[in-house]
């Protein structure tokens, strides 16, 4: 790689480091190329990428961000797994290193929260920002549900008892 590609390699890291919402480090030695396609595929599939870039220049990306704290994670082979919405990078990191003992997660951070591996596993346990928006959105709604039940009860009650009566008139 040319001094002007690795330039414009960095350049556009850190463009893209300075809008990401979580950046994942990992070792990926010993993987195949199918199955980093796949890990790559995943990940994009959940909004997010997956970038491997020498260390030297993946540090060099990094100055300048939020994510400068974690340059002492780059030793070895490394990739940077990053996504916009904070848990889509962790999740499917961690769902696919599960899967994969080659994937070895070093650790990451949220903007300037710096997490271990385990750290960025408990972060992938959390739902998702479209799961919590569907519970949100259930918790909004589930009372406006709850006061047309109640208002439309006691009409309800009273159809029963006048139907009752009715019954009852009939029978006799």
């Amino acid at each position: 790689m040319d001094r002007a590609a690795k330039r414009e390699l960095v350049t556009n890291l850190n463009s893209v480091l300075k809008d990401t919402g979580l950046v994942v480090v990992a070792h990926y030695a010993g993987m195949t190329v199918a199955q980093m396609t796949e890990y790559r595929q995943r990940l994009k599939e959940a909004g997010g990428r997956v970038k491997v870039a020498k260390n030297r220049l993946a540090k060099l990306a990094l100055k300048d961000t939020t994510y400068e704290t974690i340059s002492d994670l780059f030793e070895g082979p490394t990739c940077l797994a990053y996504s916009e919405d904070p848990i889509a990078a962790a999740k499917v990191s961690v769902t696919y290193a599960k899967g994969n003992d080659k994937l070895v997660i070093l650790g990451g951070a949220m903007g300037t929260t710096v997490l271990d591996a385990n750290g960025v596993k408990a972060l992938a346990e959390l739902p998702s920002l479209d799961e919590l928006r569907a519970t949100l959105i259930g918790l909004l709604n589930a009372p406006a549900t709850k006061i047309a039940r109640t208002v439309k009860e006691p009409g309800a009650k009273l159809a029963r008892v006048i139907q009752a009566k009715a019954s009852q008139g009939e029978a006799a």
